[in-house]
């Protein structure tokens, strides 16, 4: 059966500014081949999604993502983003461990802003922390996490920015 590639739509990045906004997903990337500083390594990569409310021209609300090292690090900007949202540190027993996916539907106030890059603009997650009490999380609606996405659901978009910042050398052909 052939697999058919075509133009899609225009891509539309999510607006900039200081958007509330929920976790919607977690994906884990695997295992990509990385360079840094001219020198190549493997390491293992998570993309965590958002949804804010802001619609796009479908009425589905936009998403806005970020790629990680799957890395505690205290250099990684994993484990900044996190402490940052949660508000505080990571003790020494949750640097043993900690489960990504306990951020699913956890609200977060983030900042966006647009980068242009070859020609088109990319809305980038800037800053991520808690979100103050006296607002209201938003729900996630409309999205199916990608782990749970079945050939009858594949036809829903990816989250917007999804292939932003992969070049050739990441694409496997």
């Amino acid at each position: 059966m052939p697999i058919y590639a075509k133009a899609g739509p225009t891509f539309k990045p999510a607006p900039a500014g200081a958007h509330a906004a929920v976790c919607c997903d977690v994906i884990d990337l695997g295992e990509i081949k990385v360079e840094y500083k001219g020198k190549a390594k493997v390491q293992h990569k998570i993309r965590i999604v958002w949804q804010i409310e802001e619609l796009r021209d479908d009425g589905n609300p936009f998403t806005v993502n970020k790629r990680y090292t799957l890395s505690l690090h205290e250099k990684s900007t994993l484990r900044k983003d996190l402490e940052s949202w949660r508000g505080r540190a990571f003790t020494e027993q949750e640097l043993q461990g900690f489960d990504i996916e306990v951020l699913l539907s956890v609200p977060a106030m983030i900042n966006v802003i647009h980068q242009a890059r070859d020609g088109s603009a990319y809305a980038n997650i800037t800053s991520i922390m808690r979100l103050p009490k006296s607002m209201e999380a938003p729900k996630v609606i409309n999205y199916t996490r990608v782990c749970d996405r079945t050939p009858e659901n594949t036809s829903e978009q990816p989250p917007d920015d999804y292939g932003a910042g992969i070049t050739d050398d990441d694409v496997p052909f």
